[in-house]
């Protein structure tokens, strides 16, 4: 029997000792074991700290956004593999669904929010402080990555969503991870974890994995590291008393199951839509990971009026719930985690019983579909009914962790807020109802109690994501018996692996260490107008002073026509008394309109385009006759990804300083453009270049990759060409039509061409079948065809001609294809 392994300082390793048996859920049968003598924790700490922390805090926040996003697509083109594995944990496909699939979109999640952070490995922080009168003392908060590691300890029931979703986050702050996955569940997590190590996507000990307890995993934390703990409020307590973490101050998340509550409102009467939803959501939360879940709704509170009809609903719909191997597409629930499971879920049935009757399901009998339910880890959904919540202790402090749930009765939606409250705190609440009056009452009262609550209605079911899935972009965590801490979040779980710092200083100084242009700050004079210059070689602080202009009676009164904006103030003089204007005043509007007249550049260049408008502020009125400048200066730099048909472009913000002829500041705005970034991936196709390329080959020249000779890719492009001049157009395009505009929108990146690619009309060209006498004949058909391509859109500049890949291409996408294309065979045959 193969034990499981673990991923620590580079290498695959084992515990020495037999190791303990893992049990297949379904069968029962021992498959594998987890080993963990040998290991050393304190050395794989630190191979964390360093070996993986150094690379991750030097990447920006944009490179780790997208090493998580490419490391995703990984993962999902080789799902069915952890579908296949999960099945051993009793989860159906929907449960494992929700388990790998969710865990690879919290990794898109995360990677999605580099958007938010700027073009560095650090984060600043909110809005600058101004510390003095003269305004050249300031303050700032930056975060930086901390320098330790993340230790995650994971519970059982989500091996792939647990390890991921907390990964994702640490990763995007440039922190290494220690992952301890549950040991029952953690062959599941070992082989999602073989398939990032094999990726080579991320840095060398920004991932270690040991699956097994480990009992000293504490005793060298440092206070650099973050420990996260995701299980029992029993256990959670216990770690988070730990010596070393009081000594280090070492921050621990605790996420412990909690007693979630939902609560029917009291308009949502059987025959509602929300009623309706209501039973359905509780029938999914007791079902779905057969109420393995921290969010499981552990306590219906319904009014007590509904109490027998929500009884039998309930029931009605447990009526549909097939229980077997979760393999077969019948089965709707499959089993718990292990026999081990099954009975600690038992005693806490039974102990709940002695204060709640069981009005649905049997500890002691069972029917599974193509599973030995002696053998598995089966067992029934099991409805509690407590008549009298009030009087009872159990009901809000014993949690059966599986497909358990206790209804119970409220006069007043007050009592149904206590009745919530006395789970002592829970990671989420929910409360179905269509009046906006109650959703409001209950969500301000019982908030204090939960880390989440959902309002379940009519008009959101559609888009719902349900009661117990977190999200990525939300608070994972409650208070009290929940643990009291916070994963997720979007930007905020982030912050968690950051340390924040306040900066003091000048602001010249300040932005020289935040990266962003902080006003009053010295300016860098630009050499030419800042608009000429490409994304990389633009720099917060560059800046330039334009010429003057004086606005006109005229500009205001034409503004006003041609906007329709007839303010008194800008059109009627006599109705000035008492205001705060003394003369015909310019609009705001016009004013920014008239200092980007002064500020843009006319001449084509690498600005693409305007983005947007931020932060715009009037200071004090402009009068006719008033003259103003402007000061243009780059406040900050913002990466983007372009997905669509146009260059690689990032987003430069502009401080837009406006000035009267007195040169006092009368107005503030920051602009925003999109800046096409260098292109320095591929050489400029000119005559002269490809006859210099052309010059070199040789009939003996080796291609560094593929099967073509020489003769047989000069001929490849002469056919191209013949294509791209409108001679061949007999084909059809082979890329699929939903994936057309992606692949499409490829001409226009600076990213190589695939050096294994099978080109689609290589059958109809006979590719591999010389057509010329020797390779100087065919250098110099392929130039022939080349000039006819250049004048065929010469004399047809409006022409569209496809191509067997990228679509349909106009002359510019033609000369961008061109370029790649004679790129990418060249630098195979070494001639660039």
């Amino acid at each position: 029997m193969n034990k499981i392994q673990h991923y620590v300082q580079g290498s695959w390793v084992e515990g020495k000792e037999e190791g303990t048996p893992v049990y297949d859920s379904i069968t029962g049968e021992a498959f594998t074991s987890v080993a963990i003598e040998g290991l050393n924790i304190p050395e794989i700490l630190h191979y964390g700290r360093t070996k993986g922390g150094e690379v991750l805090r030097k990447m920006t926040f944009q490179e780790r956004g997208n090493m998580i996003k490419k490391l995703a697509l990984y993962l999902t083109k080789r799902k069915e593999a952890f579908y296949e594995l999960s099945y051993r944990t009793g989860a159906t496909r929907m449960d494992s669904w929700i388990d790998i699939e969710g865990g690879f979109g919290n990794l898109f999640a995360n990677a999605s929010l580099r958007k938010l952070f700027p073009n560095q490995s650090y984060h600043v922080e909110g809005d600058p402080i101004d510390l003095s009168r003269g305004g050249r003392f300031m303050a700032h908060h930056i975060m930086v990555p901390k320098k330790g590691v993340a230790v995650h300890i994971n519970a059982f029931n989500f091996p792939v969503w647990g390890m991921l979703e907390k990964c994702a986050v640490n990763w995007m702050a440039g922190v290494p991870a220690v992952v301890l996955p549950a040991p029952v569940s953690s062959y599941l997590a070992e082989a999602v974890a073989r398939e990032i190590i094999a990726s080579g996507i991320l840095p060398e000990g920004a991932l270690q994995i040991i699956n097994g307890t480990i009992k000293n995993i504490l005793d060298t934390v440092e206070s650099q590291d973050v420990v996260t703990f995701t299980g029992s409020a029993t256990t959670g307590k216990m770690l988070k008393a730990h010596p070393r973490l009081i000594q280090e101050s070492v921050p621990f998340t605790m996420e412990a199951d909690s007693l979630n509550a939902s609560v029917l409102g009291e308009d949502a009467i059987p025959g509602t839509p929300e009623f309706d939803l209501f039973i359905k959501e509780v029938r999914k939360e007791m079902t779905v990971k057969a109420g393995q879940k921290c969010t499981a709704i552990r306590r219906i509170i319904v009014p007590e009026k509904l109490l027998e009809d929500v009884q039998i609903a309930i029931g009605n719909q447990l009526d549909k719930v097939t229980i077997g191997d979760p393999r077969l597409k019948e089965v709707r629930m499959g089993s718990l985690i292990s026999q081990k499971q099954v009975e600690a879920v038992r005693n806490s049935v039974k102990d709940i019983a002695k204060e709640a009757q069981i009005v649905y399901g049997n500890l002691d009998t069972l029917e599974t579909l193509g599973a030995d339910a002696k053998k598995g880890a089966f067992i029934s959904p099991i409805l509690l009914r407590a008549d009298h919540p009030f009087n009872c202790k159990a009901i809000h402090e014993r949690e059966a962790f599986g497909p358990v749930s206790t209804i119970m009765p409220y006069k007043t939606l007050e009592e149904a807020i206590e009745l919530a409250q006395m789970g002592k705190g829970s990671l989420v609440s929910s409360i179905a109802t269509n009046d906006d009056a109650i959703a409001k009452e209950y969500v301000i009262n019982a908030a204090s109690h939960h880390g989440r609550i959902l309002v379940i209605n009519r008009e959101s079911a559609k888009e719902s994501t349900g009661h117990g899935s977190p999200l990525p972009t939300l608070v994972h965590g409650g208070p009290g018996r929940a643990g009291g801490g916070e994963e997720m979040g979007g930007m905020r779980g982030i912050k968690h692996y950051l340390q924040r710092t306040a900066i003091q200083g000048s602001p010249t100084t300040l932005t020289e260490i935040t990266g962003i242009y902080q006003a009053k700050s010295k300016y860098k004079e630009a050499n030419q107008h800042p608009f000429k210059y490409h994304w990389e070689d633009i720099q917060p602080g560059m800046s330039l002073k334009t010429h003057k202009r004086t606005i006109t009676d005229s500009d205001i009164i034409n503004f006003a026509n041609l906007t329709w904006d007839h303010f008194y103030a800008h059109t009627d003089i006599t109705s000035l008394d008492g205001s705060i204007f003394e003369k015909r005043t310019a609009h705001g509007y016009f004013i920014i309109s008239a200092a980007a007249g002064l500020l843009v550049h006319p001449n084509k260049g690498p600005v693409a385009a305007n983005y947007g408008l931020e932060d715009c502020r009037f200071l004090r009125p402009l009068y006719h006759n008033d003259t103003i400048y402007v000061r243009l200066t780059c406040k900050q730099k913002v990466d983007r990804d372009v997905a669509t048909a146009e260059h690689p472009s990032g987003i430069v913000k502009w401080f837009v300083e406006i000035f009267d002829a007195e040169d006092e500041l009368v107005a503030v705005a920051t602009i925003l453009t999109m800046v096409q970034k260098k292109q320095e991936t591929f050489v400029e196709m000119t005559d002269e270049v490809i006859q210099k390329c052309l010059s070199k080959l040789t009939k003996d020249t080796k291609p560094k990759w593929g099967t073509l000779s020489s003769q047989e890719m000069v001929e490849h492009l002469e056919y191209t060409y013949r294509i791209a001049s409108g001679e061949i157009q007999d084909f059809d395009i082979a890329t699929p039509e939903k994936v057309l505009e992606k692949v499409h929108a490829t001409i226009y990146n600076y990213e190589k061409m695939p050096r294994e690619y099978d080109f689609p009309l290589a059958e109809k060209s006979k590719i591999k079948t010389l057509k010329h006498p020797d390779l100087e004949t065919a250098k110099d058909k392929m130039l022939e065809a080349r000039e006819r391509y250049l004048q065929y859109f010469k004399e047809n500049p409006e022409a569209i001609l496809k191509n067997v890949v990228f679509g349909e291409l106009n002359r510019y996408e033609w000369y961008l294809l061109e370029r790649k294309h004679l790129n990418h065979h060249f630098e195979q045959f070494g001639l660039i």
